[in-house]
């Protein structure tokens, strides 16, 4: 019990933190007017609702898939390919980690937009109208943990992260997943920053807004989490010069608050009924799978 208090107690001061920063941000570059009726955006108190679930529950649920993958990979590693890796430079190491558990995000996250049954679960976070940096935590908890495994399993398969790591090493994985929380809050910021060629180098918030268009244009692009490269390297990058998504969400928007959006995923699929009043077949919610470039 006390562990869950200090736990929510540490998330309070980091909200706090992520508030004070962007808060001050949005209103001074605000992309959307904040001051505006239009640029008010409902469903905030369920994010923070969010905010404090996804804290606390992927983590525990990811640590026993990944225990099960570090056992296996312990037994199957060469002696000689372990030392190999264990004498790698720290920054070696993690730039490594950064590289492939990228990769295997990006991946992640590209299947649960094809996957019709992973998209129920990630169409929570899509289901936002308005992007900003609390936008961000509006998210099932099993998408979050699905899209972490797909990072993080590489990392330990290629032994660039094990429980028996000791010292900085041992904190590869973590530094790999804060890097990407901090990241994450600002991509979903609603700021209308460019960075000219710098975006191409790194995940910027243009660059991840058109992730979360709804319109036909850059629809199911730009799914790495940090380096745009990788959705190049994958021909799936969108990122126009100068301009924006001119709407966000998802075609069949899920109603009845927090609640409602968490037990989606497990409910059959609703059928529109027809001209001659029967049931059709249910209804496309995920994005069409698009690849030019």
């Amino acid at each position: 019990m006390n562990g869950i208090v200090i736990d929510v107690i540490r998330l309070s001061l980091w909200l706090a933190l992520l508030a004070t920063l962007f808060t001050p941000l949005e209103w001074l570059f605000s992309l959307h007017d904040r001051r505006s009726a239009a640029g008010r955006r409902r469903g905030w108190l369920a994010d923070l609702g969010y905010y404090y679930l996804n804290g606390l529950l992927p983590g525990l649920l990811l640590a026993p898939p990944l225990a099960v993958v570090a056992l296996a990979v312990h037994a199957v590693t060469p002696d000689a390919y372990a030392a190999w890796i264990a004498a790698l430079p720290f920054g070696v190491k993690l730039g490594a980690g950064l590289l492939v558990s990228e990769i295997g995000a990006y991946w992640g996250h590209r299947w649960c937009h094809t996957v019709p049954f992973l998209w129920r679960f990630h169409a929570i976070h899509h289901s936002v109208e308005r992007l900003d940096w609390l936008a961000n935590t509006r998210a099932h908890p099993l998408d979050i943990v699905f899209v972490r495994l797909c990072g993080l399993v590489p990392l330990y398969a290629l032994g660039l992260a094990s429980p028996r790591a000791t010292g900085a090493a041992a904190m590869i994985p973590v530094y790999i997943a804060l890097a990407g929380t901090v990241w994450s809050f600002l991509v979903h910021a609603n700021v209308r920053w460019r960075f000219g060629f710098l975006e191409q180098l790194a995940a910027t918030p243009a660059f991840h807004h058109w992730h979360h268009t709804n319109g036909a244009e850059g629809r199911d692009r730009n799914y790495a989490a940090m380096f745009p490269w990788v959705d190049r390297l994958f021909g799936t990058l969108h990122l126009p010069r100068d301009a924006w998504p001119p709407v966000y969400g998802i075609d069949a928007p899920i109603e009845g608050g927090m609640a409602a959006e968490l037990i989606h995923p497990f409910q059959p699929p609703r059928r529109a009924p027809s001209a001659s009043g029967q049931p059709s077949a249910p209804p496309q919610t995920g994005p069409a799978v698009s690849h030019a470039d």
